[in-house]
């Protein structure tokens, strides 16, 4: 995205996110939704499904909670036009067929008019050619693997592995220096790969090589992998591990002096609000982070209307993380299409074409507008991000937003450029 473009998008973002809610003011605001009648709809439900890996390798279902308590924040409020939602979250336990089973029972039995929120590793690849075929939209709150970005019926609120990993090295490179990488990924199909392949792209267009380490994240020894990392002599090592990997392979590092010689980058899956405190002083000012939203704790008008939307309407044990924003923002996005609507004719095919119409979507938790994409054969919207690094226990913002430098983003660029997005 050229600078004069980045620049449209921030006026744009600036003016809209003054009139995203105004009512929510602070975290202690009364959260806002829907037409905030403070009535609960009661006519006919509104079926949206969502499906999501709660159980298996690791509980990833932050982005369908932090979803489900905002739709009952609008059930709360009125709904859709006294039209209650619906919300039926399906766990497809990390497993393919299991997912392709419940996309059947919520879009052939319980005939759901959209998708909202989903979260998973497998759902993408198991199901993109059968939301298609069905002529059903996925607003996802967090796709991981390249397939949520690469796919006609799904659009994740989320940046996603690659982008965000991107604009980590993007900035390694361009603020502090970095002229040689090396980048940690999980050896998960079209997830670790496609992501190092990214920075390796990326190395060769700016005149050098980056290394890749594809670990199992179940098994592999973090030390070794910290030792066969600094052995290739890199500036600056990129992670892109879920927090709970990510911590363990920074204390490797520290243990190994590595710290004080190489700076270490990471994709949004590490930006946790406990892992500074956890990872400890040593890595003040040396540990970065890609965020894919706002910082967790912004007081600014939406971001304060998520965490009283999760105060009220989650569980105290809902973490308030990225993946949560993320599932906060796609029931939002699907609020404002449903809206749009006569409530008498709400149907699949009604819903498809108000989700296909949402081009401008103004949140101060994006960095710019997000959109669906209409005709588009893949979608990506939410690829400008920004910068943290760990210092005192806390999390620093170091950057204002960036557009990622993925090279892979040239299609999404000529979309923007040409749709004044």
């Amino acid at each position: 995205m050229e600078e004069t473009h980045v620049k449209t998008i921030l006026k744009g973002m600036a003016a809209g996110s003054v009139l995203t809610l105004i009512s929510a003011l602070s975290a202690h605001a009364a959260p806002s939704c829907g037409d905030n009648t403070g009535e609960k709809a009661t006519g006919e439900p509104i079926v949206i499904g969502a499906i999501t890996g709660k159980t298996g390798p690791d509980d990833f279902s932050n982005s369908t909670r932090a979803a489900k308590a905002y739709f009952d924040c609008l059930n709360a409020n009125g709904g859709i036009h006294g039209r209650p939602v619906e919300y039926l979250i399906e766990d497809d336990q990390w497993n393919p067929e299991t997912a392709r089973q419940l996309a059947a029972k919520l879009v052939d039995d319980q005939q759901a008019v959209v998708l909202v929120g989903n979260s998973s590793y497998v759902d993408c690849g198991a199901n993109a050619d059968y939301y298609k075929e069905n002529g059903v939209l996925v607003l996802a709150g967090t796709g991981v693997p390249r397939e949520c970005f690469f796919a006609e019926n799904y659009a994740p609120a989320n940046a996603g592995p690659r982008v965000s990993m991107l604009g980590a090295v993007g900035y390694a490179i361009d603020e502090l220096g970095t002229e040689s990488v090396v980048c940690i990924g999980p050896n998960i199909p079209n997830v670790g790969t496609w992501s190092c392949d990214g920075v390796e792209e990326l190395a060769k267009e700016r005149g050098f090589e980056a290394r890749t380490i594809l670990m199992d994240p179940a098994s592999a020894d973090a030390t070794s992998i910290m030792l066969q990392a600094a052995a290739y002599g890199p500036d600056a090592i990129v992670l892109g591990m879920s927090k709970g990997i990510a911590v363990p392979l920074l204390t490797a590092a520290e243990e190994q002096g590595l710290n004080e010689q190489i700076v270490f980058l990471s994709a949004a899956s590490a930006y946790d609000l406990s892992v500074p405190e956890t990872i400890g002083p040593g890595w003040d000012d040396r540990f970065y982070v890609n965020m894919e939203f706002n910082d967790l704790e912004a007081d600014t008008p939406d971001n304060a209307n998520w965490l009283a939307v999760m105060d009220e309407y989650g569980s105290p044990s809902d973490p308030r993380d990225t993946f949560a924003q993320s599932g906060y923002l796609a029931a939002r996005i699907a609020e404002k299409a449903l809206m749009s609507l006569d409530p008498s004719d709400i149907n699949r095919e009604t819903v498809t074409a108000a989700v296909e119409n949402v081009q401008n979507f103004q949140s101060d938790i994006f960095c710019a507008p997000w959109y669906f994409g209409k005709d588009q054969p893949r979608h990506n919207a939410n690829s400008t991000t920004r910068m943290a690094v760990s210092k005192d226990g806390k999390w620093e913002v170091v950057s204002d937003c960036a557009a990622s430098p993925d090279p892979e983003l040239k299609d999404i660029r000529a979309y923007e450029e040409a749709n004044g997005l």
